[in-house]
């Protein structure tokens, strides 16, 4: 039986400043706390408006209070779910409805950054527990699901799944492929790609880690093929929260010591150090199947983030940075061309980001595929005068598949 599709409607959008705008000026350490203490005086006496409440839990959110943003959050979702940030534009030439779940403001694709300068409208609709779809949704063009595979999302996920087949117009990064991002699964999905290493990624309990042997020779029993030293990390965190290198037992047991969770993932540790000793991990971004150079980190630790990597106070490092950038088509991009056509087959999404290295051996290393690592534009130019356009570039890219995506849509309903 052939499926109705959900129709589409002018709906009431709640203007708010947005992820972009706050993020921005929380980068460039602007004080947030009077704007935090003029809504929270709105929210008391009941006048704050429904994007102004949005904004203001994400300013909980950036000044560290994540409760407090998630609870205010809670609130205004169960009144208002539809919002719209700014757009450069009167006459916008696209209009994207982007698909969250009510989650923290790690765990939804920051889209705000890609579409800031674009002179495309952008509306964020909330996806809830509380309340399904509106079988009238917001006049679009174009959608895109923008919540991750965390076990929080899960919910919102499964509910723009039951409807994805009726939706009125493309639907990007459907929640099927989002949920294979799942560090447990991406592994099964790449395995096998030449020219590609990803350490099977396997589930554990708290129990079953309390259990492993002393010996850093013997294999644990959680996966005969896991052996000391392995990385553990809690099932479900990101931004390195948690992450841990383990050589034995006994530093097993010290770690689950520091930690309450039940779950983690755990994973055989390979040294990618280069001959000068130092790691290299690279952001790559897959857009439409095209991967582009994001960002590198250099540092003399294996468990690397660009903010801990010192790279604005190390001119070398930067000019490292600057030549993957320029080069990464002859260089990075040409060396792992085939296995990163086949990883973005694989994983099929029209956008997501993956964070990886490479071996000794030459190899690429990916460390994990998300589709809501930040990709923006908010580094200094006269410290990173090379990643504006790099960005720009990325930014342009993300817009023109949108736009393609909607003019197929147009010519097959012609």
């Amino acid at each position: 039986m052939e499926l109705k599709s959900l129709d589409v409607s002018e709906a009431v959008c709640a203007d708010r400043m947005g992820m972009a705008k706050l993020a921005k000026m929380a980068f460039d350490g602007k004080n947030l706390r009077p704007l935090w203490a003029e809504l929270i005086a709105k929210l008391l006496d009941g006048s704050i408006e429904a994007g102004e409440a949005i904004d203001l839990s994400l300013i909980a959110q950036l000044l560290g209070d994540k409760q407090a943003g998630l609870s205010i959050q809670h609130e205004i979702l169960r009144e208002h779910r539809l919002f719209r940030p700014p757009c450069i534009s009167d006459r916008p030439r696209l209009r994207v409805l982007a698909l969250a779940a009510a989650t923290d403001m790690g765990s939804n694709t920051p889209i705000e950054f890609l579409l800031e300068h674009s002179g495309i409208e952008l509306m964020v609709l909330y996806v809830t527990g509380e309340a399904e779809l509106p079988e009238s949704l917001p006049a679009h063009d174009v959608a895109i699901v923008i919540a991750s595979d965390s076990e929080d999302c899960r919910d919102a996920l499964a509910k723009i799944d039951a409807v994805a087949a009726r939706w009125p117009r493309p639907l990007l990064n459907p929640p099927k492929l989002v949920c294979n991002l799942d560090r447990d699964k991406l592994h099964r999905l790449l395995a096998g790609i030449e020219g590609l290493t990803i350490p099977a990624t396997i589930g554990a309990t708290r129990e079953q880690l309390s259990q492993v042997p002393a010996s850093a020779a013997a294999p644990l029993e959680i996966d005969a093929g896991l052996r000391f030293p392995l990385i553990v990390r809690p099932r479900g965190s990101h931004a390195g929260v948690g992450l841990a290198k383990i050589d034995d037992g006994a530093a097993m047991h010290v770690y689950l010591g520091e930690r309450a969770e039940r779950e983690f993932f755990v994973s055989r540790f390979v040294n990618y150090a280069s001959e000068d000793g130092r790691f290299r991990k690279y952001r790559v971004v897959i857009v439409g199947g095209t991967p582009y150079a994001c960002h590198m980190a250099v540092a003399d630790r294996w468990d690397i983030w660009y903010l801990n990597a010192g790279m604005n106070h190390s001119a070398e490092k930067r000019l490292e940075e600057e030549t993957f950038m320029r080069t990464f088509d002859i260089g990075f991009g040409r060396r792992h061309r085939s296995a990163l056509a086949e990883i973005a087959e694989r994983i099929g999404l029209d956008y997501f980001i993956i964070d990886c290295a490479e071996t000794k051996e030459g190899t690429l290393l990916i460390f994990e595929a998300d589709n809501t690592a930040v990709v923006h534009n908010m580094d200094p130019p006269d410290v990173f005068p090379y990643k504006g356009p790099q960005m720009r570039m990325i930014f342009e890219a993300f817009a023109a598949m949108l736009e393609r995506r909607a003019a197929h849509a147009r010519e097959q309903a012609a």
